[in-house]
């Protein structure tokens, strides 16, 4: 990974200096934005490797991993421990980037990105939701959601505005006053996909985002992931649960770093 761009104060030390280009619009292939950016996989992985140095032992957790993930689908990905799904949805959620091959998130090439210029995409191309759901206690649903728009720099009523019809969608805008230990399970995570949405991302990237939910919860939570695909927005659920990946329009399954199975679990919707 390539050191941020940095100057030195007359000490020595040195000094990070803030990029005026976010590398969304500073690194994107010319020739996949205007008209043909619809057209374009959303994820476009080639032949991805991932190699650990561990003093003397070096762990190849990714084996050229390669895959499209069209806009507007829902995949999940499955593979028990030491499969190498935690490396690639590192490697997805722009947290580590590739050893080796490319990955292109949205037209952007990932690879030899700094801490910086990684830290924009997350924020500008990705939403996160986590199994343990990652709200901030002591805190309403509705503050939780405009955080991400406040590390933006958006302010006053757009942001309130946009995190309030975040909530809407979700079925949560008669609890936007609630904390989150007002909350049950399955309505914190539906405000964490709220929070994941606010930014409009082109990428959801769900980590075992029904882990702690109970059936019913579970349902409602991807009945929303569902819809969300339906309007366009791509998914991407990483999960260890079988009737969970079949909710999915496609199944991907990875075994020592390796996919060893693709699957079509159903047709997309007709855009």
């Amino acid at each position: 990974m390539r050191s941020p761009l940095r100057r030195r104060r007359p000490g020595g030390a040195p000094v990070r200096v803030p990029r005026e280009t976010p590398a969304v619009r500073r690194l994107a292939r010319p020739e996949l934005r205007g008209e043909h950016a619809s057209k374009r996989p959303v994820l476009d992985v080639q032949s991805v490797t991932k190699v650990y140095d561990l003093g003397q032992i070096r762990v190849r957790a990714l084996r050229g991993v390669s895959l499209q993930v069209a806009r507007g689908e829902m995949v999940a990905i499955m593979g028990s421990s030491g499969s190498g799904k935690s490396t690639l949805m590192n490697i997805l959620g722009c947290l580590d980037v590739p050893t080796g091959g490319r990955y292109l998130l949205d037209g952007v090439d990932v690879g030899g990105m700094d801490a910086d210029d990684l830290a924009d995409l997350r924020n500008r191309r990705i939403g996160f939701v986590f199994q343990s759901f990652n709200l901030v206690p002591r805190t309403s649903a509705l503050v939780n959601v405009e955080l991400p728009l406040a590390y933006a720099g958006l302010r006053g009523a757009p942001r309130r505005q946009r995190a309030e019809r975040a909530l809407r969608s979700v079925g949560m805008g008669n609890r936007m006053a609630h904390q989150p230990s007002e909350l049950s399970g399955g309505q914190q995570q539906r405000v964490a996909v709220a929070r994941a949405l606010v930014t409009d991302p082109s990428l959801i990237l769900a980590d075992e985002p029904t882990g702690n939910l109970d059936s019913h919860s579970t349902a409602e939570v991807l009945r929303i992931f569902s819809a969300l695909g339906e309007e366009g927005r791509t998914v991407v659920l990483i999960t260890h649960e079988p009737d969970v990946a079949e909710q999915a329009e496609r199944v991907i399954r990875l075994s020592d770093g390796e996919i060893v199975e693709q699957r079509r679990v159903r047709e997309p919707e007709p855009a």
